[in-house]
């Protein structure tokens, strides 16, 4: 009897021990926990009605609307820019791109100049992946930068300088991956790797550093290039779309491939076990180029380098399983990309920068499933002078400054002229100026507005 209690205590003992053992390794994975990872995937050119649960009848997306049926889908979310780089900007640095001297898309330091804008951000600029990377996370930046870097650009500063502790990017970038660039351009058919094979290998890249990263919480921007031109399928994916134009069937299997990789992607990361602690979100940097008549815009007025809806409303779809409500329809919130930067990092206990200014808000409880109503405007600014690019269409051609307040939007050109007013709850294609009916409003807005754009500092 004696020896059957000893054991007895020596059983309770081993339990009891491995119980500590056990609880400190919950609390270590709870503490793990805490830190979601981010994935903040940015589409190129990606328009407004481009995928299926958006209305896109291009090709099918069922990756992609997997996305929104397991997470909240938006329907007035908005870029920064109706441009690249300075879209770009506005997702990194959580302020106004015309703030740090970036007004178009970056090019040699000849055309920069002549577009007012600067050859670089600024390495002391706010950066999203510095903010997670100072709280602990692992950072990676997979695909397009375009900020810096390029032609003739040969001094702008490296990824490490924002906060990334890894990266592989395209040509136009400070350091572009020799893999996708044999030559000194966007791509070539003698890179490595193709150009229908960009998607696959940034989403590998993806998953090699969560992989490598497993325990620790993880920020990665993925940015494809393939949905902007030129459009160069793989064989396999254009024989999908034998009939009709050319430009069409590419862009078809283009986008085809994409939401393939978007699936890869989500297997990967429930492969790895981390699915339920992986925040995907999922957007576009501006408009569409062509825009196929307005139908990659969803019917709205305007394309890439407007500031009419189809130039700068996005798709943009919040993914986090156990956190956001699945398939969440918000047409109600009004955000813009330079609200993620407050946003995730409240999501993510992350601190902000030492004396940061946004010019976004906090959109954190509208991204988590709860529909907010946004406290202050934003603004836009697009075509400083006769330099930069507009819409071939020239009913798609806006006014170089725009503001959304509540339901009212209004645009006008920098020097006063040209103004229009739109109620965007009526009438979200932009079709009746209501300046006249509404003095009042205009006149508020425009004063508020041309104010904004006299504050941006000057090259």
């Amino acid at each position: 009897m004696r020896e059957k209690k000893n054991t007895s205590k020596k059983l309770l003992l081993t339990s009891g021990s491995s119980l500590l053992l056990l609880t400190g390794f919950v609390s270590a994975q709870t503490k793990v926990s805490e830190k979601p990872n981010i994935i903040y995937v940015l589409i190129d050119d990606m328009g407004f009605g481009d995928i299926s649960c958006y209305g896109g009848n291009f090709a099918p997306t069922p990756n992609i609307d997997r996305l929104a049926k397991e997470g909240v889908q938006f329907f007035q979310f908005y870029s920064a820019s109706p441009i690249s780089s300075a879209s770009r900007v506005g997702h990194l640095t959580g302020m106004y791109p015309g703030l740090w001297n970036i007004t178009n898309f970056l090019d040699t330091k000849k055309k920069n100049k002549l577009s007012e804008s600067a050859n670089f951000l600024d390495s002391s600029a706010p950066s999203l992946a510095r903010a997670f990377k100072n709280s602990g996370y692992a950072t990676g930046h997979f695909g397009k930068w375009h900020m810096g870097g390029g032609r003739d650009v040969t001094d702008a500063p490296g990824f490490e300088k924002y906060g990334f502790d890894i990266h592989n990017s395209t040509y136009e970038s400070p350091d572009p991956d020799p893999l996708i660039t044999s030559t000194k351009w966007i791509w070539a058919p003698t890179d490595s790797i193709k150009r229908w094979e960009r998607t696959a290998y940034f989403v590998d890249k993806t998953l090699q550093f969560l992989k490598e990263n497993k325990g620790k919480p993880c920020f990665v921007n993925l940015w494809p290039d393939d949905v902007h031109t030129p459009w160069v399928p793989s064989d396999e994916r254009l024989g999908a779309y034998p009939n009709g134009p050319k430009e069409e069937r590419n862009f078809k299997a283009v986008l085809d491939e994409l939401d393939r990789q978007i699936g890869r992607l989500l297997s990967g990361i429930k492969k790895l076990g981390i699915e339920n602690n992986t925040i995907v979100v999922f957007t576009s940097d501006n408009g569409p180029s062509p825009s196929f008549r307005g139908s990659r815009s969803g019917g709205l007025r305007g394309e890439k380098r407007s500031l009419y809806e189809g130039g700068t409303i996005m798709p943009f779809i919040v993914r986090w399983p156990g956190h956001v409500p699945s398939g969440k329809i918000d047409k109600k919130s009004v955000i813009t990309a330079t609200d993620l930067f407050l946003s995730l990092c409240k999501i993510a206990k992350v601190s902000l920068p030492d004396n940061y200014q946004p010019s976004g808000e906090d959109m954190s409880k509208a991204m988590l499933g709860t529909p907010q109503i946004r406290k202050n405007p934003i603004f836009w600014e697009y075509g400083r002078n006769n330099y930069f690019n507009y819409p071939d269409n020239p009913k798609d051609k806006s006014p170089n400054c725009a503001i959304r307040d509540g339901k009212w939007k209004l645009l006008i050109n920098a020097d006063g002229t040209n103004i229009e007013l739109y109620d965007m709850d009526k009438d979200p294609r932009e079709t009746t100026n209501l300046t006249n009916l509404y003095p009042e409003i205009s006149n508020k807005m425009k004063n508020r507005l041309l104010n904004w754009r006299t504050s941006l500092p000057k090259l």
